[in-house]
């Protein structure tokens, strides 16, 4: 069983209470949820984080290099500044899917930019979070497939 690092970035925790219009009704805990059955089903184990600190996505993205076969990563709005989570990516050898809840291209300009992609393997945006179970379900395949 690989283990799958689900990583969040900040105001994810409000998921379900902050601009739902744009972020839907559904939670960060309903994600988890989500995330742990498609994992499952594909034989996979999820360690599911959020925080709004930068420092503690880069100490998670460090552990992840220890015992992870791939990362999946919101950073929410640390996608269009921090090039500190890039550089911790960037150590990771295993893959990396991003993925966003809404649709950042259709928003502010400055979110169509992100650091982030510059390492991703792949990048969802704009399906919800069903976004996370697609990119588990990638994520499964890219740790499965023969090298």
């Amino acid at each position: 069983m690989s283990l799958i690092y689900v990583l969040n970035g900040p105001n994810l925790n409000l998921l379900g209470k902050r601009q739902p219009h744009i972020y839907g009704r559904e939670t960060l805990a309903d994600v988890e949820v989500n995330c742990r059955l498609v994992a499952l089903k594909f034989g996979h184990d999820v360690r599911f984080h959020q925080s709004n600190r930068e420092y503690e996505i880069i100490d998670w993205i460090h552990e992840a290099r220890e015992d992870a076969a791939g990362i999946v990563i919101n950073p929410a709005a640390f996608t269009h500044t921090s090039v500190a989570i890039l550089d911790a990516l960037n150590a990771f050898d295993p893959p990396v899917i991003e993925v966003h809840i809404s649709n950042v291209h259709k928003r502010e300009t400055f979110r169509h930019h992100s650091f982030v992609s510059h390492r991703a393997d792949g990048v969802i945006a704009g399906l919800g979070i069903e976004g996370y179970q697609l990119a588990i379900r990638r994520m499964a395949s890219l740790i499965t497939l023969p090298t």
